[in-house]
């Protein structure tokens, strides 16, 4: 059975991010998270016949499912989109008239138990999205100390529980049986966790923060917008789709940074300084997208647009 049979991926708010991000027909735009390449599609259906698409994922996996585009107007590149800027200028791209983030773990990565990115279903407790790099959600458990362990759980995961959780799993690692399946984590956090809301696995916050500091995804986050205004010619947009309160805080107080005048106390007279963002809306999924895709309930869509004033 190939891999699109076996882990199938709904596009979240796929017309509206499209649509969002398509300043011009003919330009050059970035999927920043390539996935399995539905917001790609889309784009390229409505691209010109001189528009130009650059995808990048840092999932060797999604790389690979890149190869089934032909279109002449695409390419995918190997890298996080923390490094657009450089990767792009590797290829002689210096400004983009769309950059579309869609953020978050892809279905295909959930739903293989090998990547570890899930409490349902048994697997190595790996979670990286590139698979050729960086230590594991395991390797961190390993070493981390239990002041570390209780922060990163704490701080990503928003979990109250969080110095219980790290002193069972430090007390478990000294005693010779440190974690590295998924199943042996979700019954230690389990047994730590005392409540939880209805509907909820307990382990469900500790998996989502393990995952966001082991992909250092909020300072890839903040890197990645940071990236992206660099690019952006006038009239360029930014489309972010984000998956839980840290992600979509960090992008509403980036573009409110950027689109909103402040008042300097200090000099009350003199005019604002010029805002290189415009504000284009929020966008949430209607109430039949979420039925047909439960997963998209939580999305948050932001779009933004590039003035014409230039960068400080």
């Amino acid at each position: 059975m190939n891999e699109s049979a076996t882990f199938r991926h709904t596009t979240v708010l796929l017309d509206e991010a499209v649509d969002g991000v398509l300043a011009r027909p003919d330009g050059v735009y970035v999927d920043g998270t390539f996935g399995r390449g539905g917001h790609s599609r889309a784009l390229l259906a409505k691209l010109g016949p001189a528009g130009r698409l650059i995808g990048i994922d840092r999932d060797p996996e999604a790389v690979a499912a890149a190869a089934a585009i032909t279109d002449p107007r695409f390419s995918i590149v190997h890298a996080g989109f923390a490094d657009m800027v450089e990767e792009l200028a590797a290829i002689g791209v210096h400004q983009v008239d769309g950059v579309l983030l869609d953020l978050g773990v892809s279905s295909p990565q959930i739903d293989n138990p090998e990547r570890g990115f899930s409490f349902r279903f048994v697997g190595p407790l790996d979670m990286r999205m590139d698979t050729t790099r960086g230590q594991s959600a395991a390797d961190f458990l390993a070493r981390a100390d239990e002041r570390e362990i209780a922060r990163v759980i704490k701080d990503y995961g928003e979990e109250r529980f969080a110095s219980h959780i790290a002193k069972a799993l430090v007390a478990r690692r000294e005693a010779g049986a440190p974690l590295t399946r998924t199943d042996e984590l979700r019954e230690l956090v389990a047994g730590a966790v005392k409540t939880r809301e209805p509907g909820q696995d307990p382990a469900t916050r500790s998996f989502q923060a393990l995952r966001i500091h082991v992909n250092g995804e909020l300072e890839q986050l903040d890197q990645g917008l940071s990236a992206a205004l660099r690019l952006l010619k006038p009239g360029g947009r930014l489309s972010v789709i984000s998956f839980h309160s840290l992600e979509d805080r960090r992008v509403k107080q980036f573009i409110a940074a950027h689109s909103k005048p402040e008042f300097d106390r200090r000099a009350p007279f003199a005019p604002p300084p010029p805002l290189v963002l415009k504000a284009l809306g929020r966008v949430m999924p209607s109430e039949t997208e979420v039925r047909a895709n439960p997963r998209s309930r939580s999305a948050v869509l932001r779009i933004a647009e590039r003035t014409d004033a230039p960068l400080k």
